[in-house]
């Protein structure tokens, strides 16, 4: 079990924390970034956060802010709506992308969205940011993401809902958001449940992340390619005569990952132990599986917040009957709760402002988390306050 990354900065759809106590991969490599082909008009100036440039009959978006490693804000989730809804008229296909050699995407501000708690302006970020989510998840034309770096929170609903997400050797992916006391929201409820067996229900609750390879093998990226051929992928999809070409053109330059899938050994186990009916039963499970790996999952899930255990293990489930329109309703009603009264003021505070590594979870123990408890935070809200998506 490798140690958790330093200093690296993790997303929860808008948010970023430090050092984050989670089990899985290491620091990625830095390659050479992806060159732009010169053929491509640039339509804002390159200190724009968000790059929206076009070619004859392509559109692409550019995450610009490499820096922090290209984490979204409020201005960024308009930019990138805006954009899109032109590109969907005018366009043939659609790419994007990040800016930098870190990151595809990771996050945003946490410590402003629990320090401002439950205004205007923190609801509106989680309400425009899951409308963009429904947009790319019907999106009428052929939608792209490359998946290159770190894929976390706001960098996972900007990419899996898309229909092509093409992951490269060094793609980090992982939905951690109940080390701070929150759930795996941009549409997580609809895209975890429907990955093999159990892995959806173990990756949203543990915040395991997986790297390379493991993301094609998982089935959140549709390809994989080596990092160093990526530029030469974005000039061949800028350049293809017909949309039409995409799918095969991507099958061109889709190669099989280098490394089996890291959870390929474990893969029935977390089907056994994962299948429970509650989450006091998954630790039960994991308890009696006695291994090395069911011992370390154990201690994972006995440091994040038993209230987001709770809430993610209903989530999920309600989230498998539901469509991609339906869990994101959902899930804006999970993040005004969160905001009004959870875990996730003291989990970034543990994580991200005293950086202490000690949340104290209200309760502490998973069976004071009362039903009563966890379904306040899937009531509806009042129609005005409703998420309404087109």
């Amino acid at each position: 079990m490798q140690g958790p990354i330093q200093r690296l900065v993790y997303t929860f759809g808008h948010r970023t924390c430090s050092q984050l106590p989670l089990i899985g991969g290491a620091a990625i490599s830095s390659t050479k970034p992806p060159v732009m082909d010169l053929s491509v008009r640039q339509s804002s100036s390159s200190s724009s956060s968000v790059l929206a440039t076009e070619s004859s009959n392509k559109g692409m978006i550019i995450l610009n802010r490499p820096k922090a490693l290209n984490a979204i804000n409020l201005e960024m989730v308009r930019k990138i709506y805006k954009h899109l809804k032109k590109c969907e008229k005018s366009k043939s296909l659609v790419i994007i992308k990040g800016t930098g050699e870190k990151a595809f995407c990771a996050g945003g501000d946490v410590r402003a969205l629990v320090e401002a708690g439950p205004t205007d302006e923190s609801k509106s970020f989680f309400r425009e940011e899951y409308s963009t989510n429904a947009l790319i998840g019907n999106y009428k034309i052929p939608y792209i993401a490359i998946i290159d770096g770190i894929t976390m929170g706001g960098g996972v609903g900007l990419s899996v809902h898309g229909k092509y997400r093409v992951a490269t050797d060094r793609t980090l992916f992982a939905m951690p958001e109940t080390a701070i006391g929150l759930f795996p929201d941009v549409g997580g409820s609809y895209f975890l449940p429907r990955l093999q067996g159990k892995l959806g229900l173990y990756l949203g609750l543990t915040g395991y992340r997986l790297r390379g390879g493991d993301v094609f093998y998982s089935g959140i990226a549709t390809h994989y390619c080596e990092s160093s051929k990526i530029p030469d992928l974005e000039t061949a999809l800028l350049n293809c005569p017909d949309a039409d070409d995409v799918p095969e053109l991507l099958q061109k330059f889709h190669s099989t990952p280098e490394k089996p899938f890291s959870l390929q050994p474990v893969l029935e186990q977390i089907n056994k132990n994962f299948s429970a009916d509650s989450v006091e039963g998954i630790l039960e499970n994991l308890q009696n599986d006695g291994s090395e790996w069911a011992k370390k999952t154990l201690e994972t899930l006995c440091k994040v917040s038993p209230t987001s255990m709770k809430v993610t293990f209903r989530q999920l489930e309600l989230g498998s009957q539901l469509s991609l329109a339906q869990c994101l309703i959902m899930e804006y009603r999970l993040a005004v709760r969160h905001l009004e009264r959870s875990d996730f003021k003291e989990g970034v505070r543990a994580l991200l402002i005293d950086k202490d590594q000690k949340p104290q979870w209200q309760p502490s123990k998973l069976a004071d988390v009362t039903e009563e408890h966890v379904q306040w935070f899937f009531r509806k809200l009042s129609d005005t306050e409703e998420l309404k998506l087109d």
